[in-house]
């Protein structure tokens, strides 16, 4: 099976109900129409997004149902999670797809309001944590978490991002509430905020490490999935528009698997299709979505995520945003099961696939696989002119990551890559004679 967190804005949670009347479910009788609430570019939640609605297979799906209805599908996309809350718990959308912080926010407003919601599946997750990363200027000095003392950190407050610092400076020795200055800003914000130099990291999920580090704007300065705390997305949809249209829904959740099916079997037309539809680089998209990518996608409910979900509440309520939420009746798996039927058990049981190294070359509509990061710098020394991108994974975390970008080391006749200098530090210094060397240096020892 192939391989989530959006930004909280808390203001956007508090519109007043008054202002979001009505029912999202709109029709003449006959006619249905469904509301979709989604993130175009944060690009783990595309099985239920951006690529579902590209290949048109809930639409699909609703035709097949031949129950006197016609529906439609009104899809709205959103930059983050927080207006997708607001407008569920006021009953203007049915379906929605967020990061787990904010699916956490999702269950405690929908039951603070009496308008209670629902996780019904996953999209893309990392066991790890990988989706979450931090990252400094191109030139900055910055070489660990423990340089981030006293600093200007710019995340968006109540995201897995934030989460992630705050978990990071705390194994770190840092208070994260006194320790650092965190600006608490929307991701383009914050992007914008390091290039200026007004903040001095920042700490964000999926596209926009990836995206930065990708454009030269950024370099990675810790992996998310140093912490091994899975991160992921998921849908969440209202309870009383599953028990009012339930075979609606699981037409949705068997649409997301047509959908998690393509993206697997067609990873790089898929990362194609979404970056057209994003204006995002596909090679950024695929190094998330990719056929070894940070992300691996499967609709299935997993007891570990379950887990993860319910130690994320304590990060929540220590920042105020939430308080207890109960978890095990928030996740509600048994509309996905219907929807996957006898696959489903096999689906909750798959593993992501290994790490491995790969290459997309110049005009290829498939990958080439590597089984070592050094046979991959052989390939590329010698097709210099014909690589589009190239990915391996960190030798410590698994993390995928731009080979151009990485700090590679070199122990002995083995080229290693890491995401980030510390982690590259840390191996050396376990290792005699093991040395970090430049990308151009690893190129030449591998050809």
């Amino acid at each position: 099976m192939k391989r989530t967190a959006a930004a909280l804005s808390t203001a956007a949670l508090l519109l007043p109900l008054s202002a979001c009347g009505g029912s999202a479910e709109a029709g003449d009788g006959t006619t249905v129409t469904v509301t979709v609430g989604y993130q175009s570019k944060t690009i783990n939640t595309v099985t239920a997004g951006t690529l579902l609605r590209s290949l048109g297979y809930f639409e699909k799906q609703l035709d097949a149902l031949h129950d006197g209805h016609t529906y439609k599908v009104d899809w709205q996309d959103y930059a983050t999670g927080a207006p997708i809350t607001a407008q569920m718990t006021a009953g203007k959308i049915d379906i929605g797809s967020m990061g787990d912080f904010p699916l956490l926010i999702n269950a405690a407003r929908g039951k603070q309001l009496g308008k209670p919601t629902h996780l019904v599946s996953v999209t893309g997750y990392n066991l790890r944590g990988g989706l979450n990363t931090i990252v400094t200027a191109p030139g900055s000095q910055l070489a660990s978490l423990a340089d981030l003392k006293g600093k200007k950190v710019s995340t968006s407050v109540g995201s897995a991002a934030d989460g992630t610092l705050v978990r990071a400076l705390q194994r770190a020795g840092i208070d994260p509430n006194k320790g650092i200055e965190k600006l608490n800003q929307q991701p383009a914000v914050g992007a914008s905020a390091l290039s200026a130099g007004s903040a001095d990291a920042l700490s964000q999920f999926v596209a926009w490490p990836g995206l930065l580090a990708y454009q030269g704007k950024a370099k990675a300065l810790y992996d998310g999935a140093q912490l091994d705390l899975p991160t992921f997305h998921g849908v969440t949809a209202r309870e009383d528009f599953a028990k009012r249209r339930p075979a609606v829904l699981e037409a949705f959740l068997k649409a997301q698997a047509e959908a998690t099916a393509y993206l697997n079997e067609h990873p790089v037309a898929a990362a194609e299709s979404v970056a057209k539809a994003t204006g995002l680089p596909a090679e950024v998209v695929y190094l998330y979505n990719g056929a070894h990518g940070i992300s691996t996608f499967d609709p299935a409910v997993k007891p570990r995520l379950v887990d993860a979900l319910k130690e994320d509440v304590s990060v929540l309520k220590a920042a105020k945003l939430t308080g207890d939420v109960d978890v095990d009746s928030f996740v509600d798996d048994q509309y996905v099961k219907k929807a996957l039927g006898s696959s489903y058990a096999q689906q909750l049981a798959a593993t992501p696939a290994p790490a491995a190294s790969e290459v997309w070359p110049k005009g290829a509509e498939e990958t080439r696989t590597f089984k070592t990061p050094a046979e991959l710098l052989a390939y590329v020394a010698g097709h210099r002119d014909g690589i589009r991108a190239a990915y391996v994974p960190d030798a410590t975390t698994g993390t995928l990551w731009f080979a151009d970008k990485a700090v590679w080391v070199a122990d002995g006749t083995q080229l290693l890559p890491f995401v980030t200098p510390a982690t590259a530090r840390t191996y050396v210094d376990a290792h005699d004679g093991a040395r970090v060397v430049t990308y151009a240096d690893a190129l030449g020892r591998a050809s």
